[in-house]
C-alpha cells in the first residue's frame, strides 16, 4: 500500500463544496457524518484505495464466474483503482458507464459489454453505490467486470450486494485507525508544545531574575542543553567579554570558521544549514543572534541531529535567544551602571585626595600609587614635559631604572601621546613593532594604556600603565584612565600654580633673588638642624649717586648684574636674597667665617670688574655656631650689618668681619 500522501494528516481547511461532477454532494453532508471534515479530498482517495485493498484481501475467495476484475471509484464515479485479470482491462470503460448509471439511480447497475453465443458466456460490468453508515450519501462505488454465463453473472451481482456493506466496514476501520493515529500525533504535538511553552516561561522567569552577565549566559546554555542533550552549543560574543564558561567564545568576524554565525550577526536573524556528517547522519546547524534593543551582542551556535529537532523547536530556540538577548542587555546595563557609579565614586575620592595636597611631589606619588591600584597595573610612569628644554622627565614611577630619566619630546609612547594629544591602548607590544619604549622593554610588558596630561588644551605630560600579560587592559580601563588623567592633570596644574605663586611670593621680582622673609625663615630652619653657618651682607656703593646720574632703569640693571654675579659665585645650597634697597644677603650653610670671607671677597672683585657702568660693593660677614650663646637670626644679621657699616666708613669696596664672642674683627 502506498504511504500517506501528505506530510501532515490534519488539514485546517476544506472546500465547502464537492467537485461539480457530483451534484448530490453540494453540502458534503457525508463528510460531516464521517466526522472527517478536517480532511482534504486527496486524503479521502487515499482512504478509499486503502479500504479497497483491505476489502479485496478479505473477498479474495469470492469468484464471480471464471474471471473477474474488481474496481473502486469515488463519489464522482471516477475510477480510482482496479484489481484482477489484466486481460479484462479493455473493458474498464464499461465500468465507468456502470458507475455513472449507478450514481444516477442510486442502486446496483449492470451493463452488458460483450456476449459470445457460441461459447454461451458474456462480459458484464456492474457497480454498486457505497453509502455512509446512515445511508445518507454515496461516497464510493464498488465495481466488477465479470466473464461467464448468466448464472455466473447473477452470482456476481449478489456478491456486489454483500460487498457494499463490507466495504463500508473496511473504509471506516481504515479511517478510524488513521484518525486515531492522527489524534495521538496531535496530542503528542500538543504535549510537546505545552512543555515548550512552560519551559520558555520558566527560563524567562529565571533570566529576568539574573543581574549578572555571566549568570545570564550560563542559564541559557544550561537550559538548552537540559532539553536538547544531543546539541553541540556555544555562544560567540562580539564584545570584549571574558567568561569562565568554555562554551562562551569570541566571534571572529573575519575568516571562514564562523561564516553562518557572522552572517546571522550582521543580518540580525536566525539562519540554518542542513548537512550530512561523515557518518551519514543528517545534522542541522543553527545560528541565532543574541540581540537586544540596542544591538546584537553575539550568536547562539548549535549543531544537532535533524531527527531530534522540529520546526517548533527552532522557533523555541529563537524565542529563547530573544529573551536571553534582552536579559543580557539588562544585565549589561546594570553592570555598566554599577561600573559608572564606582567610577564616579572613584573619581570623586581621587579628586578629593589630590586636592588636599598642593605639593607636586606628593601629587605625583599619590597618583602613581592610586593608578597602580585602580587598574591592577604592574608598572606606572608619570612624565612631565619641560617645554623650554624640549624633553620629557620621568617625575614619578615604580620602575627604579626610569626614575628622573629624561627622554626627547618625540620618543616612545610619551612622544606619540604628545603628537596626537590622544590616549593610547596596546594589547601586544611585541607584535605592534611601531614604537620603541624603554618602559616596555625593561619591564617585559606586553599590555599598555596611556593618556596625556592636558593643561589648557596643551600636553604637559603623560601617564603610562603597563602589564606583562597581553590583552590585560580593557576598553573600559582605557576610557577611565582618560577621565582620571584629566583630574590628575588639574591637580598637577594646581600644585604647579601654587608652587609658582609661592616662588613668586618668596622671590624678589627685580633681581630674582629670595625675599628677606624667606631668608629669615630658612635661617631658622638651618639653625635648628645645622652646627654652623655664615652670612654675607652686600651693599652697592654710592647707589643713590648711580640712580641720580644714570636714572633708575640703569640702577635696576646694575642691581640685576650684581644679583647674577652673586648667584654665580656661590654653591647651589647657598641662599641669596635681596635684603632691602641696594643691600643683598647670602647665607652659606655649614661654612666657617674664614671661607665666608673669601666668598665675599670673590664677589666684591667680580662686581668691580664685570658691572656696566662700573660699581663697587662693600661686604660684611658674620658667623654663628653651637658654641655661641647668642644663636639667633637677629644677632647674626646685626653682626653682619655692623661689619658692613665699618666697610662703608673705612672707604667702601672692602669686606669686614662682624664681631662675636670668640672672634674680633679685622
Amino acid at each position: 500500500m502506498a504511504e500517506h500522501p501528505r506530510e501532515d494528516p490534519v488539514i485546517s481547511s476544506l472546500p465547502s463544496q464537492s467537485p461539480e461532477l457530483n451534484p448530490q454532494l453540494n453540502e458534503l453532508a457525508w463528510l460531516e457524518q464521517l466526522d472527517i471534515t478536517t480532511y482534504d479530498f486527496p486524503y479521502i482517495h487515499f482512504l478509499l484505495k486503502s479500504a479497497f485493498r483491505d476489502w479485496l484481501s478479505a473477498a479474495s475467495t469470492l469468484q464471480a464466474g471464471g474471471r473477474a476484475l474488481w474496481l473502486v471509484g469515488d463519489w464522482t464515479a471516477e475510477l480510482l483503482q482496479a484489481e484482477g485479470d489484466p486481460e479484462l482491462n479493455e473493458w474498464i470503460e464499461g465500468i465507468n458507464k456502470a458507475m455513472r448509471l449507478s450514481l444516477e439511480s442510486g442502486k446496483i447497475t449492470t451493463v452488458k459489454l460483450f456476449e459470445d453465443a457460441a461459447q454461451a458466456h458474456e462480459i458484464t460490468a456492474a457497480a454498486v453505490p457505497v453509502r455512509t453508515r446512515s445511508n445518507a450519501e454515496i461516497f464510493a462505488f464498488i465495481g466488477c467486470i465479470m466473464q461467464g454465463n448468466d448464472q455466473d453473472i447473477a452470482f456476481g451481482n449478489r456478491i456486489l450486494g454483500i460487498a457494499e456493506r463490507h466495504f463500508v466496514t473496511c473504509f471506516y476501520r481504515r479511517f478510524e485507525n488513521t484518525f486515531f493515529k492522527d489524534l495521538l500525533t496531535l496530542q503528542e504535538q500538543a504535549k510537546r508544545e505545552t512543555f515548550r511553552r512552560s519551559f520558555l516561561v520558566e527560563v524567562v522567569q529565571r533570566l529576568h531574575d539574573k543581574i549578572d552577565v555571566d549568570a545570564v549566559l550560563n542559564e541559557v546554555l544550561d537550559s538548552i542543553i537540559s532539553v536538547y542533550p544531543n546539541v553541540r552549543l556555544e555562544i560567540l560574543m562580539s564584545q570584549d567579554h571574558q567568561s569562565t564558561n568554555p562554551r562562551v567564545k569570541p566571534l571572529q568576524l573575519q575568516g571562514e570558521m564562523d561564516r553562518l554565525c557572522v552572517q546571522a550577526f550582521m543580518e540580525g536573524k536566525l539562519l540554518r544549514n542542513a548537512f550530512l556528517s561523515e557518518e551519514g547522519t543528517q545534522y542541522l546547524e543553527i545560528a541565532v543572534p543574541l540581540s537586544g534593543k540596542q544591538g546584537v551582542y553575539g550568536v547562539f551556535h548549535m549543531y544537532i541531529p535533524s531527527e531530534h529537532f522540529e520546526e517548533a523547536d527552532i522557533q523555541l530556540v529563537g524565542m529563547l535567544a530573544d529573551t536571553a538577548g534582552t536579559a543580557f542587555e539588562n544585565a549589561k546595563l546594570y553592570e555598566q551602571s554599577n561600573l559608572l557609579i564606582d567610577e564616579l565614586r572613584l573619581i570623586n575620592e581621587l579628586t578629593q585626595q589630590l586636592s588636599q595636597s598642593l605639593q607636586l611631589k606628593e601629587v605625583f606619588k599619590f597618583a602613581t600609587e592610586e593608578l597602580l591600584h585602580i587598574f591592577n597595573a604592574e608598572y606606572c610612569c608619570i612624565s612631565q614635559l619641560d617645554k623650554d628644554k624640549d624633553f620629557f622627565e620621568m617625575v614619578s614611577t615604580n620602575v627604579p631604572s626610569l626614575s628622573k630619566e629624561i627622554f626627547p619630546r618625540d620618543y616612545g609612547f610619551c612622544g606619540l601621546v604628545y603628537a596626537t594629544k590622544e590616549p593610547v591602548i596596546l594589547s601586544d607590544y611585541h607584535s605592534y613593532g611601531r614604537v620603541y619604549s624603554k618602559l616596555m622593554e625593561e619591564t617585559g610588558s606586553n599590555s599598555m594604556i596611556g593618556a596625556p596630561l592636558l593643561i589648557r588644551g596643551e600636553v604637559s605630560g603623560a601617564i603610562l600603565l603597563s602589564h606583562t600579560r597581553p590583552h590585560f587592559f580593557s576598553y573600559e580601563n582605557y576610557k577611565l584612565l582618560q577621565v582620571l588623567a584629566t583630574h590628575i592633570g588639574l591637580a598637577i596644574a594646581n600644585a604647579s600654580l601654587h608652587a609658582e605663586v609661592r616662588r613668586m611670593a618668596n622671590r624678589d621680582m627685580l633681581t630674582g633673588l629670595f625675599a628677606r622673609h624667606y631668608l629669615d625663615d630658612k635661617l631658622l630652619e638651618f639653625q635648628r638642624r645645622e652646627a654652623r653657618g655664615s652670612l654675607i651682607v652686600v651693599d652697592i656703593d654710592k647707589f643713590k649717586q648711580v640712580n641720580d646720574t644714570y636714572g633708575h632703569q640703569i640702577g635696576d640693571k646694575i642691581l640685576k648684574q650684581v644679583a647674577v654675579i652673586i648667584q654665580s659665585s656661590v654653591r647651589k645650597i647657598d641662599l641669596c636674597a635681596r635684603w632691602g634697597g641696594e643691600e643683598l644677603a647670602i647665607y652659606l650653610p655649614g661654612m666657617e667665617l674664614e671661607d665666608g670671607y673669601r666668598v665675599a671677597e670673590a664677589i666684591r672683585e667680580k662686581v668691580a670688574a664685570e658691572t656696566t657702568p662700573q660699581v663697587t660693593v662693600s661686604c660684611g660677614v658674620s658667623e654663628w655656631n653651637r658654641k655661641d650663646e647668642k644663636i639667633s637670626v637677629e644677632s647674626l644679621f646685626y653682626r653682619a650689618d655692623m661689619a658692613l657699616y665699618r666697610s662703608k666708613n673705612n672707604g667702601r669696596n672692602q669686606t669686614q668681619i662682624g664681631e662675636s664672642d670668640n672672634l674680633q674683627s679685622n
